[in-house]
């Protein structure tokens, strides 16, 4: 049988899990266009693109986050970590487009 570990299932979601930097940044709200995540704003109070965040997260400023796919749009993800608290989907939208 194989020995699959299901911890580590959500995170194979996940194209890449970039490494932060020590001063990188935490998501704390979302900006939406019809409910889709158009945008997020950061903890130093910026407001970036979803393409700018994903940009963001590559190079180590934004912590907490991975990269995933769908088709050929690439957005952010919350690095699973059993707790609902700092999910992406959980942060209040602070601007709506």
């Amino acid at each position: 049988m194989n020995n699959i570990k299901l911890d580590s299932l959500p995170k194979a979601a996940l194209d890449e899990i970039p490494s932060p930097s020590p001063d990188a940044v935490t998501i704390t709200g979302l900006v939406k266009s019809s409910g889709r995540i158009e945008g997020y704003q950061l903890s130093d109070e910026r407001i970036v693109s979803r393409q700018e965040g994903v940009s963001l997260a590559k190079a180590g400023e934004i912590k907490g986050v991975g990269i995933a796919h769908n088709g050929d749009t690439e957005y952010l993800k919350s690095i699973p970590d059993d707790s609902e608290n700092n999910n992406l989907s959980s942060l209040p939208t602070v601007k709506t487009l």
